[in-house]
């Protein structure tokens, strides 16, 4: 396995909250996939005291390489003074599954083949036998 891959999770406490949270991931491209789940009762200690809470858990598909940033991510848009922010390393999985993720949480501009030149003169989208004369 080239990459190594995490499943992220944090809990809020509006079903909202939880559903921007997902999807700025996604969009960002922080994380392939983004499941909201709830609402579960959450019971911890907070500032002294036992709390309950009814949360809405979120967890995010993603690459090791991309966990900090999605933490970042999550830390700046979450409500809580000391959000969860917990990952689990994916021990095993289909290759299929996996190598969304990675193609999902890989910017589109990021392109390792890329020379910098945006100029297109076509010759990609003709057959390599055809000689091109200029």
């Amino acid at each position: 396995m080239a990459d190594a891959y995490v499943q992220v999770t944090t809990t809020i406490d509006e079903r909202s909250d939880a559903a921007d949270l997902a999807r700025s991931a996604v969009e960002e491209r922080l994380a392939a996939c983004a499941q909201v789940l709830g609402p579960v009762s959450s019971t911890y200690w907070w500032e002294g005291e036992v709390e309950i809470a009814e949360e809405w858990m979120v967890l995010f598909k993603t690459t090791a390489d991309r966990f900090e940033e999605l933490a970042i991510h999550i830390n700046d848009r979450h409500s809580y003074d000391t959000p969860e922010i917990i990952a689990t390393p994916v021990v095993a999985g289909s290759a299929e599954y996996l190598g969304w993720i990675t193609e999902q949480t890989t910017d589109p501009d990021d392109d390792p083949d890329d020379d910098g030149d945006d100029s297109d003169d076509g010759r990609d989208l003709i057959d390599d036998d055809i000689e091109i004369v200029d």
